[in-house]
């Protein structure tokens, strides 16, 4: 199911004179400084349900609307250890997304990422830290390879950070994108236009929120198993599931 909404825009009252004074020059000032925080700002999201977000095509994947991009692919992957995530691929190119519980208080991504490279650090990888348009993200160079395999040699693989109203939410990012300029930013947009529906149910920080099928692709999945003669699998589940194979919506 796709999700519209509209952000409205806002007109910014001006700066009158006051007592007869010239305040131009200072009103200029101060406009380049609002400018320049709403640069630093980035681009506005990831955005909450809740919010006055700009209108796109979103797919809806349970706790988290994905923006639609020509050429870029939405799957939903299960694995037993980590879930469910949702994998938007373009090329060689990807990127992981979940979202987690968090407290009131925000500040989980500076947890969260400092974990994140003391893990790097002892699989013999390396971290940096860069400022960027969400804030500060992890450069890490990250050893591939199975437990009982000798390891390749390291991958580049950004992680991406953004701490929202009671929710959190992580990108990896691979491949090409990693390290790729225009890839980057490609994916970095991705990143701030997608939408996180926490939920009012209470969740412990860190508890996975929920990712489920897209209702045009249960539907095609049941007329599928309909058409086959077979059952619903076991691990298809109404609600949001924890094992089960990769499904990919193309748009």
């Amino acid at each position: 199911m796709l999700r519209r909404r509209r952000r409205e825009g806002e007109d910014s009252p001006g700066l009158g004179d006051q007592g007869g004074r010239d305040n131009r020059g200072e009103e200029n000032d101060l406009a380049d400084e609002a400018d320049q925080d709403q640069a630093d700002q980035g681009p506005g999201g990831p955005w909450d349900i809740a919010d006055n977000f700009p209108a796109a095509d979103r797919i809806d994947c349970g706790s988290l609307l994905i923006p639609v991009r020509e050429n870029f692919d939405v799957q939903i992957n299960v694995a037993e250890e980590q879930g469910a995530w949702v994998a938007v691929v373009h090329e060689d190119s990807g990127m992981q997304l979940q979202a987690f519980a968090a407290p009131r208080s925000g500040g989980l991504w500076d947890e969260v990422r400092t974990e994140i490279a003391a893990n790097i650090a002892e699989s013999g990888g390396s971290c940096t830290e860069e400022y960027g348009p969400f804030g500060t993200e992890l450069i890490a160079q990250v050893p591939i390879g199975a437990e009982d395999e000798p390891a390749t040699a390291p991958q580049p693989v950004r992680f991406l950070g953004f701490d929202g109203p009671r929710w959190f939410l992580r990108g990896v990012i691979s491949g090409a994108a990693a390290t790729d300029t225009e890839l980057i930013e490609a994916f970095n947009a991705l990143f701030g236009d997608v939408v996180v529906v926490r939920g009012d149910y209470p969740a412990p920080p860190r508890e996975q929120l929920e990712i489920r099928l897209p209702e045009e692709a249960r539907q095609a999945l049941e007329e599928q198993l309909a058409a086959e003669g077979e059952d619903r699998p076991d691990w298809y589940l109404e609600e949001p599931f924890t094992r089960g194979p990769e499904i990919t919506e193309t748009r």
